[in-house]
């Protein structure tokens, strides 16, 4: 009787074990049937100037969308680099994804897709082909609409550049985790404004920029390391970034190292007391990058206007204390 029931059991266990693996399979890469929003790009060289602002300092997409690490870089330290994407980005057991070429190349480039497609992509994190991306890589759906904009008819006026870019390869862990995580889905409820608030140091333009474009609270947020979802107050810290181990080959950094996202709430025990003066504070990020392999894009933050990078030191002020130490910020597991 008792053997009856163990193989019993098993037999059900197998059962559930395949019917969630081609629930997965059938399901991971879903294609969402939703339009994007009714804007249009601009050849007006006052958009597209704000567009090459927003790319190469706040929005930061040029520290991902490039070729190598090497080109990563070069990028980093304020060189041109072609947009062209195709650098490999491991998440760990999830697999490994590749940024998209974001100059106009009509075959392997951005020049593949309608206007609808791309505002689509920043506004409810939809790819062109209609599944869904990882939306904290991209916060954007909050954007304004004249900051996606710019940013799309900047993109729109680089030179074309062929470069095909591998598919994303998702383990099955990463299929599932794609399937269930809802950081993995679409965006469908976003509340953007139509216009920005203006570059000034005011709380209003912070709040805008550390959540909506600079995306400040996607890394100085404690995240679950499978889907990323938020398990800590925002700002306050202690998201954990895995070691690249190609970078570091380059960088000459021990592949073992781990670094920790900081407390940017104003708690005695954050980083924020360091900078006691929207002087300091700046004076900071004008110097860069000092850790070689911090996952912070110090390169476009330090190439900020004095007005942004003053915006963000007033909101972060204003939020209230957060006590949570969230141990050392460099570490090895």
């Amino acid at each position: 009787m008792i053997k009856r029931i163990i193989f019993g059991a098993l037999i059900l266990l197998v059962l559930i074990l395949a019917a969630l693996f081609i629930y997965v399979q059938t399901s991971w890469n879903k294609v969402y049937d939703l339009a994007g929003p009714s804007l249009e790009v601009s050849n007006d060289s006052a958009v597209i100037a704000k567009g090459k602002y927003l790319v190469h300092g706040p929005a930061h997409c040029s520290s991902c969308h490039v070729a190598s690490y090497e080109d990563m870089i070069l990028s980093d330290q304020g060189e041109d680099i072609p947009l062209k994407g195709g650098v490999k980005f491991p998440l760990g057991p999830l697999g490994s994804i590749y940024p998209p070429n974001l100059t106009p190349d009509p075959e392997s480039g951005i020049g593949r897709y309608t206007d609808e497609q791309l505002f689509r992509m920043m506004r409810h994190a939809i790819k062109p082909d209609g599944t869904g991306s990882l939306a904290l890589m991209m916060p954007f759906w909050d954007m304004a609409d004249e900051d996606q904009v710019a940013i799309i008819s900047y993109l729109r006026s680089l030179p074309p550049i062929r470069n095909e870019v591998p598919d994303p390869e998702w383990t099955f862990m990463g299929k599932a985790v794609r399937t269930f995580a809802p950081t993995f889905k679409p965006v469908l409820d976003p509340n953007p404004p139509s216009k920005a608030p203006p570059m000034a140091p005011t709380v209003e333009r912070g709040k805008y920029l550390a959540h909506s474009v600079a995306n400040c609270v996607g890394c100085h947020t404690e995240r679950d390391q499978m889907t990323y979802e938020a398990i800590g107050p925002e700002f306050a810290g202690g998201m954990e970034f895995e070691p690249f181990p190609q970078l570091y080959k380059i960088l000459g950094v021990d592949e073992d190292v781990w670094m920790r996202a900081p407390n940017i709430t104003p708690d005695a025990n954050g980083v924020l007391v360091n900078y006691p003066t929207v002087e300091s504070w700046i004076t900071r990020f004008r110097q860069g990058r000092i850790i070689n392999f911090s996952p912070m894009d110090w390169g476009p933050f330090s190439r900020m206007s004095d007005e942004d990078l003053e915006a963000i030191w007033l909101y972060l002020q204003s939020l209230d204390p957060v006590e949570h130490d969230v141990g050392p910020l460099i570490f090895k597991k």
